[in-house]
């Protein structure tokens, strides 16, 4: 029942917002057999050829709400969002934005000992953005191996799924109604300090072990079991929206996830070709990084500034460095110009797009280091500890 609500607002959201025109405008008499309309999507969205995913694919995704295991509760229901386009020999067969639904199965506190609280996590299949249902049998926990040695309170965050076959209708790519309707209160937390030492056998015993909290923007990964033999997308499918000024020629040339003076993994450094042959004077402070929920982050006065602080006039080209400091760097994110005196974008440039044609050697990077977190330890506030 609840996959059929989930598809019956997929197919509300794509009718209200219709985002995407995949078909001439211009209206035609006759009519199209729905198989007819089917073939005729299916064709705007695939190569014709197929693909299997086999047991080496690790499918990155992150969490669309906090999974904390002190609140929630076996049962309690949730979606990770793929992070990483799962890509084969000739093409993209999962894209990022697809969203993974699962649920908790089990939950355990923190106990003495210095034993820290887990929770698994089962899925059982993810929708992709233009609508196709592939069912999985998924599990992700953050128990410790057995054999693990007790004094590292570090968790596991590879989980082993078993996918099924491709089933399902298809919808047009980039609907915004799945994303608005699963989105939660999700915040980023920063990474869980190491244990003190332990002072005495008797404080040994006493200790307690950390929570476990699962926040928006940490990756966990998942591990194919088996295959699962899946149609591959056309580029021109996956290509996001941009709004281009006529003059103003503008370049993603390079992508990097960094960190923030105080070790958040939070910043975006774009370096930016500009050639400005338009009728007006453009300036880094006039920019922002704006995502598919309409947020707007400014540029950073942590990360490189040599853009931020810079005007191109009519004329002018400009080859630079903007960073930026986001809430979660796994959304789609467009750099967007705004028009000073009225505050109105002019321009928007999609860094999925741009992601597309970054080196393998950067991407690996970034992946390094957004999922350098290797626990999913909870701070302790700080007001619970005064009586």
């Amino acid at each position: 029942m609840k996959k059929k609500l989930v598809s019956l607002f997929i197919i509300a959201a794509f009718a209200l917002t219709n985002t995407i025109a995949l078909a001439d405008p211009v209206l035609h008499g006759g009519v199209q057999t729905s198989d007819q309309i089917r073939k005729d999507l299916e064709d705007e969205l695939f190569t014709g050829k197929v693909e299997s995913i086999d047991r080496s694919d690790i499918i990155h995704m992150t969490v669309s709400q906090v999974l904390d295991s002190s609140i929630n509760i076996e049962g309690d229901e949730f979606f990770a969002e793929v992070v990483n386009d799962v890509k084969g020999d000739s093409g993209v067969l999962i894209p990022k934005g697809s969203f993974a639904h699962g649920k908790i199965s089990e939950t355990t506190g923190a106990k003495s000992l210095g034993r820290t609280a887990t929770i698994s996590l089962d899925f059982d299949y993810i929708i992709t953005p233009d609508g196709r249902e592939i069912p999985i049998e998924g599990k992700m926990s953050t128990k410790l191996h057995p054999v693990a040695s007790t004094a590292k309170i570090v968790a596991q965050d590879v989980g082993y799924t078993v996918a099924g076959g491709a089933v399902g209708g298809f919808l047009a790519l980039n609907w915004l109604g799945l994303e608005a309707a699963i989105a939660s209160q999700g915040y980023t937390i920063a990474g869980g300090a190491a244990l003190g030492g332990v002072i005495g056998l008797g404080m040994s015993l006493k200790r307690k072990g950390s929570e476990v909290l699962i926040a928006p923007g940490d990756e966990i990964k998942v591990k194919i079991n088996t295959k699962v033999t899946l149609p591959v997308y056309k580029d021109s499918a996956l290509m996001q929206h941009e709004m281009l000024y006529p003059g103003l020629d503008i370049k993603i040339t390079n992508i990097r996830h960094e960190e923030d003076p105080f070790g958040e993994t939070n910043t975006i450094t774009l370096t930016v070709l500009i050639s400005n042959m338009s009728d007006r004077t453009i300036s880094g402070l006039d920019s922002a990084l704006v995502n598919d929920y309409n947020a707007v982050f400014r540029p950073s006065i942590f990360g490189d500034t040599k853009l931020m602080f810079r005007q191109i006039a009519p004329g002018e080209k400009y080859l630079g460095n903007i960073s930026f400091a986001v809430d979660n760097l796994n959304r789609k994110f467009w750099l967007t110009f705004y028009d000073r005196r009225n505050k109105k974008a002019i321009t928007k440039i999609s860094i999925d797009n741009a992601y597309k044609k970054v080196s393998d050697k950067t991407k690996k990077k970034n992946d390094k280091i957004r999922t350098r977190k290797q626990n999913f330890k909870k701070q302790p506030d700080v007001l619970e500890d005064i009586d």
